[in-house]
């Protein structure tokens, strides 16, 4: 993804009450703690080693809410246990659908 579309999606889950939490997987195998704060904490470092984000959900209104907003921003990614995965990086070989 282009920074242009992390930021749709980081304002997109901002504006969500509460957001949802999310954590961060890098290209140096690096997964940030779980967060909430996504104004600047996500943003934090730039986007452009992040291979995936995982945004947790915790109720079934909060996975259709957050699965609406990633909808509306039409991302790649694939709807998870726990939440929903938004890939920043596919490795050779790898598809993905758009959420």
């Amino acid at each position: 993804m282009n920074n242009t579309k992390w930021d749709e999606l980081r304002l997109r889950m901002y504006a969500l009450a509460p957001p949802p939490t999310w954590s961060t997987l890098s290209t140096t195998g690096y997964r940030s703690q779980p967060d909430r704060e996504w104004f600047y904490h996500f943003r934090e470092g730039g986007y452009e080693d992040i291979v995936h984000v995982d945004i947790q959900v915790e109720t079934p209104v909060e996975r259709e809410i957050v699965r609406s907003a990633l909808e509306a921003i039409h991302v790649p990614g694939e709807e998870t246990p726990g939440g929903f995965r938004v890939f920043g990086y596919l490795h050779d070989g790898q598809g993905a659908d758009y959420i």
